[in-house]
């Protein structure tokens, strides 16, 4: 599994236009799945994820996780994370997980994310999504599992 995490001070994914899912100080998440990903690749980034500290304290040093300053998620499926682009000027797509595999997994992550106390909004999986944030910082880091 693969994580973008964007520090924001909010964020939101509209879909037909109607906001689906919304937070404000805290992450967003683009997570991804590949064929050979499994629970316990959800249950290691959900951890790493919640203790993250990427947020600063009152020295303005990155040393706070989204825990201690009670920020949310914002958790968007993202499989072009996985996208291919050795060859060619399109992408392929053939490391991403099917939605049969992906979804779940996914869903899993969340629930993992929900167990460690933190609210999670979603978006909703293989629609076409429009993401609004606010990168905050900006904070950008790209986890993996592997």
């Amino acid at each position: 599994m693969k994580v973008v995490l964007q520090r924001v001070s909010e964020a939101s994914v509209s879909v037909h236009g109607k906001i689906v899912g919304q937070v404000g100080k805290g992450f967003m998440l683009l997570v991804g799945v590949t064929h050979d990903d499994t629970e316990s690749d959800a249950r290691y980034l959900a951890d790493k994820i919640s203790g993250l500290r990427v947020f600063e304290d009152e020295n303005e040093k990155m040393n706070l996780s989204i825990q201690d300053v009670g920020g949310t998620i914002l958790s968007i499926s993202q499989f072009t994370l996985y996208a291919d682009t050795r060859k060619g000027r399109r992408p392929a797509f053939i490391d991403a997980a099917r939605p049969e595999i992906a979804n779940p997994l996914y869903e899993k992550f969340n629930s993992f994310l929900r167990e460690a106390g933190l609210i999670v909004e979603t978006g909703i999986f293989g629609a076409n999504m429009s993401v609004s944030l606010v990168n905050d910082g900006p904070v950008t880091i790209v986890i993996e599992s592997r």
